[in-house]
């Protein structure tokens, strides 16, 4: 079965703010164009309770109203949405086709903006307390710890960064890392020294979080001496390295050491045709508003790869 038995000319893998923002100009360019989600409009976004480095939106916004909203506005101008998981992909060829567990797609051009996951450290409630202490994203969340402790699990550039922000609004910040010396870059080493409020917990893992109505500590094992300690603090924050949802393009387009589909700023892939769009992406930023505008670029270069075709 082909959905709806047509050749689209853009197909959306990917509901989150890089999928219907890609999805919203395509269709406002003319393109019919269909999104394929498997879950809800707005990917991670959905996990997020208060957004407020999104613009627009003077009280903040929670992502699971934003990503609804984001939906709405590309279907106000003819966005399909097909709720679906994609099964395997061809991407060769004018036309590319989309195995969902529904059924077929083909479209002329895809874009991908499956995102990435952030990895967890797998410890017993961490689920359960995201958005109540626990969170994946200093920019995004932390002046909600304003004045208050955090925490950062990590020792990569991504934590150190995360430390730093946390240093200049938290009025603690404990830097927790597994090994004795971080493997961020030295510029990162030499902030984090001279923050004056970061205190460094080397050689440490999370074993426990401490938990009430909400997050209130971690207990953290040394793994050298096997001794435990506890450490008081609103908010812990994950900064271990994210796992991009690139594995059904593995073998078709070219991806980058950590798994990240190769894409420069206008968003083209190996592939001719084929565009990625946000997390997914080889890029240094991810935020939402980075996503919003990778699918600003991949509509306008999906937009110009159709019209060379049909003028040839």
């Amino acid at each position: 079965m082909t959905l709806q038995n047509k050749i689209y000319d853009t197909a959306i893998i990917g509901g989150g703010p890089a999928g219907y923002t890609a999805a919203l100009y395509c269709t406002r360019a003319g393109l019919s164009t269909v999104v394929l989600e498997k879950l809800a409009a707005g990917g991670q976004m959905c996990r997020t309770m208060q957004i407020d480095n999104y613009p627009g939106f003077e009280d903040g916004i929670d992502g699971y109203t934003l990503g609804f909203k984001m939906q709405k506005g590309a279907e106000r101008f003819g966005v399909e949405t097909v709720n679906t998981e994609v099964l395997s992909v061809n991407l060769t060829g004018g036309t590319k086709t989309i195995k969902t567990d529904i059924g077929i797609v083909r479209a002329k051009t895809v874009i991908i903006a499956t995102g990435a996951e952030h990895r967890q450290l797998g410890t017993e409630k961490e689920a359960e307390f995201t958005g109540r202490g626990v969170s994946y994203c200093a920019a995004c969340d932390g002046m909600l710890y304003k004045g208050k402790t955090a925490a950062v699990v990590g020792g990569g550039n991504s934590a150190a960064s995360d430390a730093i922000l946390l240093s200049r609004v938290c009025e603690k910040v404990y830097l927790i890392h597994r090994r004795d010396t971080l493997r961020a870059d030295k510029i990162y080493r030499g902030l984090l020294k001279n923050a004056g409020n970061i205190e460094f917990k080397w050689n440490s893992t999370v074993k426990e979080l401490l938990c009430g109505e909400t997050l209130y500590g971690v207990k953290i094992k040394n793994v050298q001496s096997g001794k435990t300690e506890e450490i008081l603090c609103d908010g812990l924050f994950i900064s271990v390295g994210r796992s991009p949802s690139s594995e059904l393009f593995r073998g078709q387009l070219e991806l980058d050491e950590a798994g990240y589909i190769k894409a420069d700023e206008s968003t083209r892939t190996s592939i001719p045709g084929v565009f990625a769009a946000g997390d997914v992406r080889t890029k240094t930023v991810r935020q939402i508003v980075t996503a919003a505008a990778d699918g600003a670029a991949a509509a306008h270069y999906a937009e110009g790869y159709i019209s060379e075709r049909e003028a040839l």
